[in-house]
């Protein structure tokens, strides 16, 4: 048996096609959504990913404005332009690229974000609203992995979903999505015992921890789906946290690295962006 590769590119296109209407019809309206992102200092990873954000609004014609700071600036600097965003009416969205510097605090500028503009949904209204099953902002990795399990069309409902992974930007996001959807969600994390006697019950796999290949056949149910969500480079070479090669040879389905989630975590960026202006400015999208 051979899993069945979930293409990402292919689906975050498909998604695009159903953007680009929506922002068709805001525009015969006189509006072009808005999206800023605030880049503090010059971390490669965090320049590739904005980079590839602003492309993304590029092509699909959101008004896409950045905003560097050096890593010298300080946090009162940055909220500065927070507060200066959230009044802007011509930005719907706020992006604040992670990781900042060790001396601004995370939490006080995700807090400064305007919860209508914070398309992240980092804030923690947008997380209440999210944990609540309220409608509004849902995380771009996490809601991205959630459309790609329904692409596929397997039934949520029931289904043991396993995440590793505790992060606030996908493991428990995720698994609160999952859980909406009546799944049974079990965590595992870096202090779990005896993690392959968890993750050979998941009939969904979520592996969202940036250490490569931790996840090998051996630790994979069989006929599993296996969602993939690591970024590593090894021998300069992008691999996830799953062995691609073994695993394939169990699972179900499989999502690739690069190629899976990535995109689709773009793409719903740019959704959240659209529900944002949609909702800012009164329009029935």
């Amino acid at each position: 048996m051979s899993a069945t590769i979930i293409d990402g590119k292919q689906l975050a296109q498909k998604k695009g096609e159903m953007i680009k209407t929506a922002l068709e019809r805001l525009k015969t309206q006189g509006i072009t959504p808005g999206l800023a992102v605030m880049l503090v200092g010059e971390d490669p990873a965090s320049e590739t990913y904005v980079r590839n954000k602003q492309r993304a609004c590029e092509r699909m014609g959101i008004h896409s404005r950045l905003i560097r700071l050096p890593t010298t600036a300080t946090e009162q600097h940055l909220l500065d332009h927070v507060v200066q965003l959230n009044e802007d009416p011509h930005i719907d969205g706020i992006l604040v690229q992670l990781p900042l510097p060790v001396h601004i605090s995370t939490e006080t500028v995700i807090r400064a974000i305007s919860p209508e503009k914070d398309v992240d949904c980092f804030h923690p209204l947008n997380v209440g609203k999210m944990i609540l099953g309220e409608t509004g902002f849902l995380p771009c990795t996490p809601h991205g992995i959630l459309v790609m399990l329904k692409e596929i069309g397997v039934t949520l409902s029931g289904k043991h979903v396993v995440v590793v992974g505790r992060s606030h930007i996908v493991g428990k996001p995720v698994g609160q999505l999952l859980l909406n959807e009546d799944a049974t969600v079990t965590y595992c994390h870096s202090r779990t015992e005896n993690l392959s006697s968890f993750t050979k019950q998941a009939d969904i796999l979520i592996v969202a921890v940036g250490r490569a290949n931790l996840i090998t056949e051996a630790d994979v149910k069989e006929g599993a789906i296996v969602i993939d969500v690591g970024m590593n480079r090894v021998n300069n070479k992008l691999v996830g946290d799953v062995e691609f090669a073994s695993v394939r040879d169990k699972a179900a389905f499989l999502t690739p690295v690069p190629g899976g989630v990535g995109p689709m975590t773009i793409t719903m960026l740019l959704e959240n962006t659209v529900y944002a202006a949609t909702k800012a400015r009164a329009v029935m999208a």
